[in-house]
Parts: structure tokens; sequence; C-alpha cells
């Protein structure tokens, strides 16, 4: 057993070659051999949101404060709110952040192949985070 005390893993700031906007993420655990299991608090402020982006084996969120916008390429903008838990496909290109007036936090859980979780691509642009077709 292993016990990670609050606070034991330092908040980090998001990149910019990863978001736009100001993002916190805080690791909560990393994979494990065998498991290839992360997670991590991740927290968005008011207009903040990922670049487009895959996970090859899908990726969880779990949304735990604010409100959030999430979007599936080809999908429409949905918005999310504490409580909500969202799933995307392997490979399922998407994007997630913050409303425009309120933060929002979740939780981020996604395996890793080969040692690689996320294949990051094109920084969202303000038309695709306004919903516009």
């Amino acid at each position: 057993m292993e016990i990670f005390r609050n606070g034991s893993r330092p908040s980090g700031v998001g990149s910019a070659d990863w978001f736009v906007g100001t993002v916190r993420m805080d690791p909560l655990f990393a994979a494990q051999a065998p498991s290839a299991t992360s997670a991590n608090t991740v927290t968005f402020e008011p207009g903040a949101r990922t670049h487009w982006h895959t996970h090859p084996l899908g990726q969880m969120l779990i949304i735990t404060a604010g409100q959030g916008r999430v979007q599936r390429e080809g999908g429409p903008l949905e918005v999310v709110n504490p409580g909500d838990v969202v799933q995307f496909a392997p490979d399922e290109r998407h994007w997630h952040g913050a409303g425009p007036d309120v933060a929002m936090t979740h939780i981020a859980v996604q395996e890793s192949v080969d040692g690689t979780a996320v294949t990051w691509a094109e920084p969202v642009t303000d038309f695709e985070y306004d919903g516009a077709p």
C-alpha cells in the first residue's frame, strides 16, 4: 500500500503548448507498471481550454466544480456541470475546458500505450470554443 498525501505532489501550470488560457494541473497518481492508468485534477480558469487532442485508450473526465465545455470532432459543443462524467473513445479527437464566465475543475483519467497517454494537436480557436459550426 502507498498513500500519496494531499500536497505531496506540487501543482503545475498547464503548458501553452497544450492549453489556451490559465490552467492548473494537480497530479493524483502516475502510471505504475503493470498499470498504465494515470489521473490529474485539472482546473481551467474562465475561457481556458485544451488544444485538440486524442488518447490512445480514451479518457474519462469527472466534472467536480464549475461549468465546462467539451466537444468531440464533428459533434456539438456540450456544457458539463459537477457530477457529469464524460467518456472519450480511444483516438477520439476532442477538447475540453471552462465556460466563458466560470472556472471548471475535472479529474482526468487516462491510460498510456508505450508511455504515451495523449497526442496533442492545434489550439481550439475562439470560433470553435464559441460553438460555431
